[in-house]
């Protein structure tokens, strides 16, 4: 289970003196935490949230760490270019591999044909079986890019 792993991960890091390794890892089991929380608040048993949400969690921290980069970089903070560049290198690694670009447009092309997707409209639709078969392993802003090219 990917909670776990990611808790031994933690203490592996720690026991090699891996600062950032060690930050990084306890940054993801804050946000973790932080959701367990949340969906127990919100009725959900105590063993706290599914897998699939976590693979979400890490993807989007994945994607808040680019969205800092280019922020980074037009300010010329090449230091913490780099510092949020080692961060994603470390969440990817309990990421299942992702799709390449024509996996997505196939998978893409799956989704519209089991919706039956006619136009712009359906791109809901199609974008929920999109993300009930590939969590984690595609970038959803990508393939809704992809969609959406499809689609019109």
């Amino acid at each position: 289970m990917l909670r776990e792993t990611l808790s031994q991960a933690l203490k592996d890091a720690m026991k090699a003196k891996d600062a950032r390794r060690t930050a990084t890892l306890r940054l993801i089991l804050a946000a973790l935490k932080d959701r367990d929380i949340a969906a127990r608040t919100d009725g959900a048993d105590r063993t706290g949230i599914p897998e699939t949400d976590i693979l979400a969690m890490l993807q989007t921290m994945v994607r808040q760490r680019r969205e800092s980069i280019t922020a980074y970089e037009q300010g010329g903070r090449l230091d913490l270019v780099e510092q949020e560049k080692e961060e994603i290198a470390i969440i990817e690694a309990f990421l299942p591999q992702q799709l390449s670009e024509a996996e997505v447009e196939a998978a893409t092309r799956a989704a519209i044909a089991e919706v039956g997707a006619q136009g712009i409209k359906d791109m809901g639709k199609a974008m929920a079986v999109l993300k009930a078969k590939y969590v984690g392993q595609m970038d959803f802003a990508k393939a809704a890019a992809v969609l959406k090219g499809l689609l019109t």
